[in-house]
């Protein structure tokens, strides 16, 4: 597996990427943004990206990559604001790794995202002795039409309107997963064990944070709403073709 670190600091670059390299891993390193950027071109099948780089803010180093690619990324901060990283994760980074941290708990992370961009989320619900089977939603050959909403898992592209959605890989499988069963509650346990891993070992408030990316993008916060103290549930907002309502009576 070939990985992309973006990071400044040769005190921390040196032992990250010794430590991964022992652990099987290609690590190619840029210094700067723009370097990164440039790096990304090559299409590593993972990203470190360091938030503190000389030449710009690794948020916007994100954006970028996130507008061209699906590709994963981690973030590795120093900062201690939540605000940081709950913005990071809205661009579309897949998770992210407090600094100091061990090259143990980065290597989990690295291996947990790749497990879900490859399509961790399909093999979770096909797994001897999972708690749900796959719906008919998860094993159809189309699209899945839910209102103007269109989900497609064999392509994973989501179309809202007739309009894509650009989401992470993340916020893919965290729609894909609500979609399975429209209107039904999904627990806070059941979508992290499934979407992110049963190790997981972040906050759950990354769960809040990629709901709440969600939301924005899907125009409509009505999409996914709150359980309180249980979960979320995916449904069509009021007033949209196919949220369940009589149809008008036309005069």
């Amino acid at each position: 597996m070939r990985l992309l670190l973006i990071e400044d600091d040769d005190r921390l670059a040196g032992p990250i990427t010794e430590g991964l390299v022992r652990y099987g891993f290609t690590v190619d390193r840029a210094r700067t943004g723009a370097a990164g950027l440039a790096g990304a071109a090559g299409d590593p099948d993972l990203v470190l990206l360091d938030l503190g780089l000389p030449d710009m803010d690794g948020l916007d180093v994100c954006r970028r990559l996130r507008t061209r690619s699906a590709i994963p990324i981690i973030m590795i901060t120093a900062r201690g604001e939540e605000a940081d990283r709950v913005v990071g994760l809205e661009l579309g980074a897949d998770d992210y790794v407090a600094k100091p941290f061990g090259v143990r708990e980065l290597v989990a992370r690295i291996r947990a995202v790749a497990r879900r961009s490859a399509g961790h989320l399909a093999l979770a619900a096909d797994a001897p002795g999972s708690a749900e089977m796959p719906s008919a939603s998860m094993t159809r050959a189309g699209p899945q039409r839910l209102g103007v909403l269109e989900i497609d898992r064999r392509t994973r592209e989501v179309h809202l309107d007739g309009c894509e959605v650009a989401l992470s890989p993340r916020e893919f499988d965290l729609l894909a997963y609500l979609a399975q069963d429209p209107g039904a509650v999904h627990s806070r346990q059941q979508i992290m064990d499934t979407v992110w891993d049963p190790h997981f070992f972040g906050p759950t408030k990354t769960l809040d944070a990629h709901v709440a990316a969600l939301r924005r993008k899907l125009g409509d916060p009505a999409w996914i709403t709150t359980a309180r103290g249980v979960g979320f549930r995916l449904t069509v907002p009021a007033g949209q073709p196919g949220d369940g309502s009589p149809p008008k009576a036309v005069s």
